[in-house]
């Protein structure tokens, strides 16, 4: 009986020690995270950063979610997932729910910086290159001198050129701020923060305290000089990419106005509504394409651009028989009727689809943005900006190379000339204007991927259209060209200084004072009719 009870004893002294053996930084973390005490929970967030087991950034990443439950009275934590479902904390494993006395464990506002570096740190050895570089930006930002060791590690064995340059940049931003780190490391580091070049260098060189080496400190002054002097360059490259962008939308709504407004001389007031109505037939498309054929919402575009176009183009040959004809040389009469036309179309738009925004979805291919050094492209304005240039050269080239290009060119220059010469100048009129809205109608098309959709669309676009026109000279597709190119541009420019209303009104008295000096515009059509 004795040995029987040594070998129990025995036993149980081996199952305690091997119990205490396993118990190791991991899992005294877990149970300090249950103790509902901040100074514990940061001493557990520090110890699972550095333990190195798999389950410590799902345990902080649901920590950081607000997703961590711990009960007090069995030590143990849980993990809700966004749908509801629990796993046990320690082990992974999932379980049929949490004990009722289980509690999410609470952050302050200092643990939650705490928690936003220990997941940046743990994820700086996740398998996905795009998830490192992510980590250690976030390390870039926190500089947290705890990461350094990760870093220096995960920097020997990193192959990927994006991720091992995020490395370095991290180690940089660490070093910078290193109490212990030697002079020649700080100015190394400064000169690293110094390539990367961007506002988020800027604000770490900013963050700088003065109690540094005299070296260290110039050489991080001399450090943000040049890095505001770059960005400085970069916002202005910015500014004329966005007036890029705002010209090739001008371009696009205003091409079809010059062609009709230079053959026939109409003041169409109602060409905004062409644009809303190829607008309102992207918006039509992509409703069938959802209900019936989901499969091809990303040709939903190139389908809609051959409709919008044939349907404006075919409104705008009925407007131009049935109004239009009947108004020729009287221009007052001509802007009266369609700018009335524009209020029935905008009506008979509100009457079918209501008054509210209709949504037109970004294909996959027009989604996202990609930066260029130190600015930011977005894929939409990108395309429209190819598109806007692909109807420019189609346009040029039917105009020169075509029979009915070379009537409209005719009838621009001299139309009694042209008529004289066996020219049918009424089908002319009829097939430009139709033209000309078919263009407006693909222009809706475009712009349904940047701005609202709604009956009030094309009112947005018709004072700038008309002003590209003028300025760029009337019927002159180069002069439109340079002329919205030109508005946009400057518009972006003057923006940061006036704001985008007193921007608007410095173009408006621009243009009207460079209209008294050439009032044919920028580039003014030659011809017999035009010198009379």
């Amino acid at each position: 009986m004795p040995d029987l009870l040594r070998r129990l004893i025995f036993v149980l002294l081996l199952t305690f020690v091997s119990s205490a053996a396993h118990a190791g930084p991991f899992e005294d973390a877990v149970a300090r995270l249950s103790t509902d005490s901040f100074s514990d929970t940061e001493a557990a967030i520090g110890a699972l950063t550095a333990s190195g087991n798999a389950q410590a950034l799902p345990i902080i990443g649901a920590l950081q979610g607000g997703r961590l439950l711990a009960d007090s009275a069995s030590k143990q934590l849980f993990i809700k997932s966004p749908d509801g479902k629990f796993t046990d904390a320690a082990t992974g494993a999932s379980v049929a729910s949490a004990p009722t006395s289980a509690t999410v464990v609470r952050l302050n506002n200092r643990l939650r910086r705490v928690v936003d570096a220990a997941v940046g740190t743990l994820t700086l050895l996740s398998p996905d290159p795009a998830r490192r570089v992510q980590a250690a930006q976030s390390v870039f930002k926190t500089h947290d001198a705890a990461a350094l060791p990760v870093i220096d590690g995960a920097l020997a064995k990193e192959t990927n050129a994006a991720a091992k340059r995020a490395f370095i940049e991290a180690r940089a931003a660490i070093l910078l701020f290193k109490p212990d780190a030697t002079e020649p490391e700080k100015l190394e580091a400064i000169a690293t923060i110094k390539a990367r070049g961007d506002r988020e260098a800027l604000a770490l060189l900013t963050g700088l305290t003065g109690d540094q080496p005299p070296s260290v400190v110039g050489g991080a002054a001399n450090a943000k000089a040049a890095i505001e002097r770059s960005l400085t360059l970069w916002s202005y490259l910015q500014n004329a990419w966005y007036g890029l962008s705002l010209g090739s939308v001008l371009l696009l709504a205003a091409i079809g106005l010059a062609i009709t407004f230079g053959v026939m001389g109409v003041i169409n007031m109602a060409h905004g509504e062409m644009v809303m109505i190829g607008a309102y037939v992207t918006f039509v498309v992509q409703e069938v394409i959802r209900t019936s054929y989901p499969g091809l919402f990303d040709y939903s575009l190139l389908i809609a651009v051959p409709l919008a176009f044939l349907v404006a183009g075919l409104l705008g040959v009925v407007i131009e028989r049935g109004i239009i004809r009947f108004l020729y040389g009287r221009p007052l009469e001509t802007l009266l009727a369609t700018w009335g036309l524009s209020l029935v179309l905008q009506q008979a738009i509100r009457t079918t689809f209501g008054p509210t925004n209709r949504e037109v979805g970004n294909p996959s291919w027009m989604s996202g943005a990609f930066e260029l050094g130190q600015i930011t492209i977005t894929y939409n304005r990108l395309w429209i900006l190819c598109f806007t240039m692909a109807v420019f050269v189609i346009l040029l080239a039917m105009l020169r190379y075509s029979s009915i290009g070379l009537e409209m060119r005719a009838v621009t220059q001299n139309r009694r000339m042209a008529a004289s010469m066996g020219i049918a100048t009424s089908r002319v009129d009829a097939l430009t204007f139709g033209l000309g809205s078919g263009i407006a109608g693909i222009a809706g098309v475009a712009l349904s991927q940047i701005d609202n959709v709604s009956p009030n669309l094309g009112q947005s676009y018709i004072i700038d259209s008309f002003m590209v026109v003028v300025f760029g000279g009337v019927g002159n597709l180069w002069g439109t060209l340079v002329g919205a190119f030109t508005l946009g541009i400057a518009n972006k420019f003057l923006e940061p200084f006036a704001g985008a209303v007193l921007g608007k009104i410095a173009i408006l008295v621009l243009i009207i004072l460079f209209i008294q000096k050439r009032p044919r515009g920028l580039f003014a059509l030659k011809g017999r009719a035009i010198e009379a």
